[in-house]
């Protein structure tokens, strides 16, 4: 018989620590209300723009919004300002070459309501990541390079629209 004690003070530890955790508000990053506040949006990127076709896919994911591909139709209109990709040496080593290189990303953007007023000034949101970088591996750090402007490009997408999503129509 006392073999199920201590089975049974693991099981009410756990429900304990459970409502522990849910109760202090804890939640997972990707688990926030990103709910924008516009019925409709329209966002002034290419068609051929990765970062505008990912932000695409997490408005729709979301889907409280509805993108739409004229600004006069829409409540919310996201202006691409610029969005840029730089590619600078770190660093060198003893003879010369290339050791490190720093990659960023910037994208600077602004947000205005249907009757064009401004609901968010021009924003600039600036990315760097660092890369180790060796001659001899060319081709395994372009694959590098790639998923570094990748992982910056979901981070991008993510800052925006938390940025977004606590605008406050008038």
């Amino acid at each position: 018989m006392t073999s199920g004690r201590p089975a049974l003070l693991k099981y009410i530890l756990g429900l304990l620590l459970a409502a522990l955790l849910s109760a202090c508000g804890f939640h997972l990053r990707g688990a926030a209300d990103m709910a924008l506040p516009f019925k409709t949006i329209y966002l002034g990127f290419a068609d051929t723009s990765t970062l505008g076709n990912s932000l695409k896919r997490n408005i729709r994911g979301a889907g409280s919004t509805v993108i739409v591909t004229d600004a006069r139709d829409a409540e919310g209109i996201l202006d691409v300002l610029s969005e840029t990709r730089e590619k600078s040496v770190l660093s060198l080593n003893n003879q010369g070459r290339v050791r490190e290189y720093t990659l960023a990303y910037a994208f600077r953007f602004r947000v205005r309501d249907g009757k064009n007023n401004e609901l968010l000034a021009p924003t600039e949101i600036r990315l760097t990541r660092d890369m180790n970088y060796d001659d001899t591996q060319t081709l395994a750090k372009e694959g590098e390079e790639a998923m570094l402007y990748r992982d910056m490009q979901n981070d991008l997408v993510q800052q925006i629209l938390r940025r977004m999503s606590a605008i406050r129509p008038q």
